[in-house]
This record gives structure tokens, sequence and C-alpha cells, in this order.
């Protein structure tokens, strides 16, 4: 036998056993999804169960508190303080659970488990969704200069708009698998991303002529500096969920949003002014829509539904930013007056 048979022969039977070693650990593998997946319901099912039997339970302490004694009524308050206690631990326990898809990611991607199971996993997808909407709105703010300075091509208007579309569609996607992760971005914040994706659909399918490009510069204008403070917003905010990450003062899996909430007070009070000008910008935006609309040559629907959108955008993000500020005030006040 030559040589060269000879070593082909040690390495297919160095090969085979180590084919046999994967296929055992292939197996194992298969019997450890399986566990997993066991576990998985019943971890499920017993949490369905106890807070139905912790519901029952506050009710009955409910309705025992209106007759109860002093003494009676402290034992009845501990007992609604461990109750909640055990709710929040569920609600940290079901992060980790797989969970049915809500409407919007049932039609976007069907019934398909988006939960993800480790800690890792669920920082690495958040930190990858904050660099996709930093690297996004760099890229956005690049192309609205061009466009608003040096190009005025329809078609290179168009492949901006298309480019909104899509970032907008992919944050809304992105945003619902966060949510069932545990990130807790709800409200306002979340929809006026579904709005901004339908206007600049709208503004992607608007026929070139004499109504657009009037509009145009003002749109490009606009865009440039809401991705402008966006940009500011990332790295303010990114700083400040550091630090209160840090301190325990926030969840892991907070994200940064474009617009302004109570624990962005300290340090970034500055970015206020910003963003209420881009609020009224956005009201702006939306008479001078409706003014060209009352113009008799106007025949393009695009110019009152865009106008219908950017009120919707102004009216969302003004009051609720009104209403965060609002609250952080009256909560400020009250520090010293229960001290």
């Amino acid at each position: 036998m030559s040589p060269s048979l000879t070593e082909i022969q040690e390495e297919w039977e160095s090969l085979g056993q180590e084919y046999q070693k994967l296929q055992e650990t292939h197996r194992k593998y298969i019997q450890k999804l399986d566990e997993i997946s066991k576990l998985q319901s019943d971890c499920s099912s017993s949490i369905a169960r106890h807070r139905k039997r912790l519901k029952e339970m506050s009710r009955r302490v409910d309705k025992c508190a209106k007759d109860s004694s002093a003494d009676d009524g402290k034992t009845l308050g501990d007992i609604k303080e461990k109750v909640k206690t055990q709710e929040h631990a569920f609600s940290e326990m079901d992060a980790y659970l797989p969970k049915k898809n809500g409407l919007y990611l049932s039609l976007v991607l069907g019934n398909v488990n988006v939960t993800l199971l480790s800690k890792q996993s669920k920082f690495a997808y958040k930190d990858e969704y904050e660099k996709f909407k930093l690297y996004l709105t760099v890229i956005l703010l690049l192309l609205s200069f061009v466009c608003f300075f040096f190009v005025s091509y329809r078609f290179v208007d168009a492949i901006f708009n298309f480019l909104l579309v899509w970032y907008y569609c992919t944050l809304t996607i992105r945003e619902s698998i966060l949510i069932t992760n545990g990130s807790r971005i709800k409200g306002w914040w979340v929809f006026h991303h579904y709005i901004s994706a339908f206007l600049s659909g709208v503004m992607l399918t608007w026929p070139d002529g004499k109504l657009y490009q009037t509009f145009r510069n003002q749109f490009l204008a606009y865009s440039l500096y809401q991705n402008f403070v966006q940009c500011l917003q990332y790295y303010y905010q990114s700083g400040c969920l550091y630090r209160l990450r840090t301190l325990g003062e926030r969840h892991n899996m907070d994200l940064t949003v474009e617009g302004f909430q109570s624990w962005m007070w300290k340090g970034l009070t500055f970015l206020l002014p910003f963003l209420f000008f881009g609020h009224f910008w956005q009201l702006f935006n939306s008479l001078s829509l409706f003014r060209m609309a009352q113009l008799p040559d106007c025949k393009e629907w695009q110019v009152r539904m865009c106008g219908v959108c950017f009120l919707v955008l102004f009216t969302g993000n003004f009051f609720t930013t009104l209403a965060v500020v609002r609250h952080k005030l009256k909560s400020r006040n009250q520090k010293p007056k229960s001290m």
C-alpha cells in the first residue's frame, strides 16, 4: 500500500470519529431544545395560573381592607406590596419566555417566535438597533444636504423618500421586536414612526410639478434639521441612559427615542428648544400645505394628505413633550413639600 493511500485512510478514520462525536453532540442539542421547549411551556402556564390567583388575592385584600382594623390593615398592606413585587417579577420572567406576536408583527412576520432567550442576545439586538438608527440618520442627513444644496432632480428626491419609507418601516418592525423582548418604549414615540412612514410614502408618490417644487426645499430643509437634531439626541440620550443604567435607575433594554422623556431631564433640557422648534416647523409645513391645497391649480391629493400627516405629527409630538415637561416640573416641585 502506497504511503499516500495510508495517509488518506488514517485521515478518513479520523474524520469518521469526529463525525460520530458530532452526531452525538447534535443529538444532545436536539434533546436540550426539547427540554427547553417543555420548560418554557411549563413556566408560561405556571405564570398565567399564578397571575390569576394574584388577581383574585388582590381583589380579596381590597374587599377585606374596607372593614379591617388598623393592625389588620397593616398586614393587608404588606400582602398588597408583596403581590405587586411578584407581579413585577413575573414581568421580568416574561421577557425570557416566548410570547405571541402583536397584530403588526403577525401581519409582517407571521407566527415567528422573536423572543431572544439570553441577556447577551437582547443587548446585542438593542445595540444593533441603536447603531442602525444612528447610521441611517447620518446617511439621511447627508442625502438631504446634497438634495437641498446641490441636486434638484426628481429621481434623486424619490431615492431620498424611498430611503425614508424603508427606514421608518424597518424601525417599526425592530421596535416591535424590542418591545416583545422587554424594551419599554411605548405610546406616541412608537406610533409616530408609523405616521412618518406613511408621510414618506405619500411624498414618494407626489408627482413632479409646480406645487411639488414649491414645497420641495421647505421639506428638505425640515428633513435636514430633523436629522441633525436626531443625531444630537442620540449622543446625549445614549450617554444619559448609560449613566442611569449604571446607577440602576433605568432598565437595561431602554432605548433612545426621538422625543423627550422624564429621564432626559438632568443635563438634557438644552434639547427642548431644538425639539419645540422642530415641532412648530411641522405645524408650519402643515399650514403651508393646507394653503397650497386651496389654490385653483391644486389637483394632487398628496398635498392635503401630507398636510394632515404633518398636523398629526405636530399635535402628537408637541403635546406629548409638553405633558412630560409638565409632569417633571410638577414632581420636582412636590419633592421639597414632601420633605
